[in-house]
């Protein structure tokens, strides 16, 4: 480690939760796997070995790890509704001697001595279950985060719950679960890209691993923060016990913009790589902060077990060395040593741009150009000379190197090269017919102090490019065309030259679509105009042969009338440039009959579905009658029964006698779904099968929301049916004593069809 730089500005880790919370303010983290240890005789339990891995901060004054009269592991049981069973609980579990994880290896970074320390111990026990179709579940839920915790709400209540999943693939396949193959890092900084910060796995079965940020769990809470063992039932204890707290537990809260996917921020963001469990990205906010990294295992294409790792990151802000770095062109490696490469073409004064880093750190610059390993050039200071302006002797290659902080320990070096070469100048000229579209010739002018030029790059259009020196091209549409060339040297200078075309000559010939055409009356014609180059700056001048014009570059136009048409168009370029031809007998319309019919009733009903239509066409040869999809006719006058209710499109096409043409006119016919709801003024239930109930009558096919109620004399109700088939049968509610003789209220309530309400009211008698 380097020392002796500027004291850090160092987040103190300590957790102070308070001091009757010892007990529930140390944890930072933790993970659960597990070893297939074999099976039974018969194979029908298997035996495994779970390590529960737990992460302390010993510095934060809190308890120690739990000892085995505290700690008590739940093993549950899926079900086949999806919950969990307790199936079993490992209590009286002692942990491995602590081990203090070391802190990280940075040379680039002054260590925060004294402020972030973690150890780890493990649980580790064995457990027998039977083999099945069901997950296995290894849980130790323990609260309680440091309140000070950055990403979660409300963190000082937050607990954790370090599990396992134990698949039916796993039991059966002899699996063993992935290992974490190295400790989460003690710190990370504050605002310098993460290096090196691998969260990968090992699999001792070799099964596809696939890493991802994911939500820690919580479980348990303070309700009894100065006290010992898990307390049966108490799910809000420091720690919870099994029998009582058990799956599935809930996610951590996390505070926004903070979630399970980007747990620390960042720009860029702080993620994982999947394949390698490397972790990227720039943090930018200092704190603490709760990060979930899930491994998930495959074999044969299938996810047979995850494992979850639940660690506190701690962002600090770190004092990193500084770093020589420059702006340049390439970087060029020789006997070992990197190089700034920078390039520049005739012009031999120039300022290097300086990249070095952290400035704050950085007291002197110190510059120094040769040429043929003679000394040139040296320039010496601070700040005002970070970036060095320079006018060399002339065309040449040269050298030198750039030290920050000379003659200090936090020294660093940059080494430089510098090309001038000589001057290169793009340039071309172009020709073209101004008045008959045509390719416009491209002539290269550029010149070079080099030895020649070696390539050329136009960019003649939007999507059109060129590697020729001396092209041509033929555009598809007319305007101000913007043209650049790119040249090149043997030297790699390059020049850029743009120049403004303006290409505005009339179509070399006008082609239309169609090129003729033959329909009815009316028809809608759109003459598309394919003459090229054109566009809205061009004068167009349609004559469209029916005494209208146009000025559109492809008209729509309706020809009414029946007759031959010849047409003309006439095109005007930007600059004056003109261009004409004529379409003799170019459109053929025919005459077309004019559709019409009557039809009876206009009012059909479910009572009578059928409808005579009458032809009132006044010219027609030929007839063809759709009725909304339920049939058709070629009769003149047809008759037709309609299947069901409802509304129909009825469609008359009728045919010209001599030209064929057709014309069709669309109809609604309506068949109105009708209800005949009837209810009598008296009934006797006196069970002779005559008049034994009192019902609705009538025909109510298709109505809905039906309510029929009865009231005696005293405004109780004592019958409701919501089936119009139901009646009443003189009891209370159907299934009472009998009502007395006398008169009742009724009231009857439903929609038809088409959703329309109606009521009935009124008073029948009941008589005996």
């Amino acid at each position: 480690m380097k020392l002796g730089l500027l004291p850090i500005l160092a987040l103190i880790l300590t957790i102070v939760f308070s001091a009757n919370n010892s007990n529930a303010a140390h944890i930072v983290g933790g993970d659960v796997t597990y070893k297939h240890m074999g099976f039974n005789s018969d194979s029908s339990r298997v035996n495994f070995e779970i390590n529960v891995t737990m992460y302390r901060d010993f510095l934060s004054g809190g308890a120690t790890f739990d000892g085995p009269d505290d700690t008590v592991f739940g093993i549950f049981r899926e079900n086949a509704a999806g919950g969990w069973d307790l199936y079993d609980r490992v209590a009286g579990v002692p942990f491995t001697t602590p081990n203090r994880i070391p802190p990280n290896d940075d040379p680039c970074v002054v260590e925060p001595m004294g402020t972030v320390g973690v150890e780890e111990a493990s649980y580790i026990f064995p457990i027998n279950v039977e083999v099945g179709d069901l997950d296995y579940m290894v849980v130790y839920q323990r609260c309680c985060r440091n309140e000070t915790i950055s990403n979660l709400v409300n963190p000082g209540e937050t607990g954790a719950a370090f599990d396992i999943i134990i698949t039916p693939e796993a039991q059966r396949q002899k699996n063993d679960s992935p290992i974490f193959s190295q400790y989460p890092p003690i710190f990370i900084c504050a605002g310098f890209p993460l290096e090196n910060i691998f969260q990968s796995a090992t699999d001792a079965d070799g099964d596809l691993l696939e890493y991802s940020f994911c939500s820690p769990f919580t479980a348990g809470g303070t309700f009894d923060a100065t006290g010992g063992g898990a307390i049966e039932g108490c799910c809000d204890c420091v720690r919870p016990a099994p029998s009582q707290c058990g799956p599935p537990f809930d996610e951590v809260l996390f505070n926004p913009p903070f979630d399970q996917n980007e747990p620390l921020g960042g720009s860029p963001v702080v993620s994982i790589d999947p394949v390698s469990g490397l972790i990227i990205g720039t943090p930018m906010s200092t704190g603490q902060f709760v990060v979930g990294v899930c491994v998930t295992e495959y074999r044969n294409g299938v996810a047979i077990g995850k494992v979850r790792r639940d660690f506190q990151f701690n962002v600090l802000t770190c004092d990193k060395q500084v770093s020589a770095e420059l702006e340049s062109d390439e970087l060029e490696v020789g006997d070992g040593i990197q190089s700034y490469v920078v390039n520049a073409c005739g012009d031999t004064s120039l300022t290097m741009k300086n990249l070095s880093t952290d400035v704050s750190f950085i007291r002197t610059y110190d510059w120094e150009f040769y040429r043929e390993g003679e000394l040139i050039e040296q320039l010496q200071g601070g700040s005002e000379v970070r970036d060095a302006s320079i006018t060399f002797p002339g065309i040449g290659r040269y050298v030198g190197n750039m030290i920050v902080n000379r003659q200090l320990d936090c020294a660093d070096t940059a080494y430089f090269v510098v090309n001038l070469y000589p001057a290169i100048d793009a340039g071309f000229d172009f020709d073209y017919d101004t008045c008959v579209a045509g390719p416009v010739v491209f002539s290269d002018s550029s010149m070079t102090g080099g030895d020649m030029l070696t390539a050329w790059n136009w960019q003649l259009d939007v999507d059109e490019i060129s590697q020729d020196q001396n092209p041509s091209h033929i555009y598809d549409t007319p305007g101000a065309k913007d043209v650049k060339l790119i040249v090149e040297d043997n030297n790699e200078c390059k020049d850029t030259i743009s120049q403004m075309v303006n290409y505005f000559p009339a179509p070399a010939t006008i082609i239309v679509e169609p090129s003729n055409f033959i329909g009815c009356t009316p028809s809608e014609i759109t003459l598309t105009n394919l003459s090229s180059p054109i566009d809205s700056t061009y004068t167009i001048l349609w004559d469209l042969g029916d005494g209208t014009t146009s000025t559109a570059i492809s008209p729509t136009h309706i020809y009414n009338d029946p007759g031959e048409y010849s047409l003309s168009l006439g095109i005007i370029s930007p600059i004056g440039c003109p261009i004409s031809r004529s379409f003799d007998s170019w459109i053929r319309i025919k005459e077309s009959p004019e559709a019409d019919f009557e039809c009876f009733p206009e009012q059909p009903t479910v009572f009578n579905k059928t409808v005579s239509f009458t032809d009132r066409t006044d010219i027609a040869g030929a007839w063809l009658w759709d009725f909304g999809g339920a049939g058709t006719a070629f009769d003149r006058n047809p008759t037709f029964t309609f299947p069901d209710t409802g509304i129909y499109v009825v469609h008359l096409t009728a045919y010209h006698p001599v030209t064929n043409c057709p014309d069709t006119l669309s109809k609604i016919i309506d068949v109105v779904p009708t209800v005949e709801f009837h209810f009598p003024n008296a009934f006797t239930p006196n069970n002779d099968a005559t008049n034994d109930l009192f019902l609705g009558n009538g025909y109510y096919e298709g109505i809905s929301d039906y309510r029929l109620g009865i009231w005696n004399r005293w405004g109780q109700q004592i019958f409701e049916t919501t089936d119009p088939r139901e009646g009443w049968n003189g009891q209370e509610n159907n299934n009472g004593k009998p009502s007395p003789q006398g008169v009742y209220a009724y009231k009857a309530e439903y929609k038809n069809p088409r959703g329309k309400t109606f009521m009935q009211e009124g008073h029948i008698t009941l008589l005996r």
